[in-house]
């Protein structure tokens, strides 16, 4: 396998317009990096760019320490999985397997020895004989990465690999793929646009938007320590509550925030660079709601929508001021439409962000998933009364 360098790197269509504008990133030995963005953002012509099929128009692609900018596809050690399986119809899956190598100019032998080593680990060794059309969805998808797999690449690339799958592959797939990594010690660079996928598959997590790098980092990070606005709203499902407020008070021990109907909030950031009367973002994930008034910060709200999960339930509610927020409920508890509700949430678990939507860090990240486990859920018993 191999490392990864992108320095730079930039790619445009008219020599004015940057698709891509600078891209910096480098991807160690052996990792799994995901790249997630909304559609249009890059990340798929950066995977292209990165498997030779775009030219670069400027920076440097060094994939295992070489540059390879100039370099065809066939010549840099890549395997890329597409989105469509792009199977030859005609041909058994042993032959589509064997199709590249042949290629290649590998021999009968080592062509049957790498078939066999990859089947095996794919569990496909049974349909080696059968043409694609007599094969589910989820068996075309690991034929795909088993024909990826023979060729030994120094780097697997995958597009959107699961996006033709229904629900119950696509978790299949997704444990089959994590399981191949572990086994094969591979460097992957993986896109897709399922927030799922980025969060229990990547080692490293890059978010993309409007041709940049917005923030790259461990799942846990992005998720705890959002860099700016656009990664707080875009990392998690659902994603982060979002209100604006205006600064009393700050200092590095904390903020205090208004927000618009006039609640007074306690953040635990450090805040020293701020001003009072500056305009800020406050942000707050649905699973850190504390039942009731448990927490520090207390909020009043009406419930207007709700989806129910089974073991849990998301409400959808409005403040006074008429702002929007997502709370994460217990499952095991009704609530009534147009029931006034009480919720509260620690000063630990509120992010804030500056004017230009950039984050304060945050004093105690690190406590807030099991500081909210196991009680998190229960503020739909705290409703208040009937429906309005």
């Amino acid at each position: 396998m191999a490392s990864v360098s992108l320095q730079q790197l930039r790619k445009s269509y008219d020599g004015k317009t940057d698709v891509l504008a600078g891209i910096d990133l480098d991807i160690a030995d052996g990792e799994f990096v995901v790249l997630v963005g909304p559609s249009g953002c890059g990340k798929s012509t950066l995977l292209r760019m990165l498997c030779g099929l775009e030219s670069i128009t400027a920076g440097t692609l060094q994939i295992g320490g070489q540059v390879v900018n100039h370099l065809p596809p066939a010549e840099r050690g890549i395997a890329m999985v597409f989105q469509s399986y792009a199977l030859y119809p005609h041909m058994s899956v042993y032959k589509n397997m064997a199709f590249g190598l042949k290629v290649a100019g590998a021999g009968k032998t080592e062509i049957a020895a790498r078939i066999r080593k990859a089947a095996g680990i794919l569990k496909i060794d049974h349909l080696l004989d059968r043409l694609p059309r007599e094969l589910s969805g989820g068996q075309r998808q690991r034929v795909a990465i088993g024909r990826a797999i023979v060729r030994e690449p120094r780097l697997f690339l995958f597009d959107e690999p699961l996006s033709n799958l229904d629900a119950a592959l696509r978790v299949q797939t997704r444990l089959e793929i994590a399981k191949l990594h572990r086994q094969l010690a591979a460097t992957i660079v993986y896109v897709t646009h399922d927030q799922v996928e980025a969060m229990t598959l990547g080692d490293k997590i890059v978010v993309m938007h409007e041709g940049r790098v917005q923030q790259a980092g461990t799942p846990l990070t992005l998720y705890q320590q959002p860099c700016n606005v656009f990664v707080a709203g875009f990392i998690g499902s659902p994603k982060m509550n979002l209100m604006p407020g205006v600064i009393v008070t700050a200092s590095a021990q904390g903020a205090q925030v208004r927000l618009a109907g006039g609640a007074m909030v306690n953040a635990a950031v450090e805040a020293s660079r701020l001003q009072p009367g500056e305009a800020v973002t406050l942000g707050l994930r649905a699973e850190h709601v504390l039942e009731g008034r448990a927490g520090s910060e207390v909020f009043q709200c009406q419930v207007q929508v709700v989806e129910h999960l089974g073991e849990s339930n998301y409400l959808y509610a409005t403040l006074p001021d008429g702002s929007e927020v997502v709370l994460r409920g217990d499952g095991e508890h009704a609530v009534e439409l147009g029931a006034p509700l009480t919720f509260s949430a620690p000063a630990s678990a509120f992010h804030v962000f500056n004017g230009a939507g950039l984050a304060m860090r945050r004093l105690q990240p690190g406590n807030m998933l099991a500081s909210s486990r196991g009680r998190s859920a229960s503020v739909a018993a705290q409703t208040e009364g009937t429906p309005a």
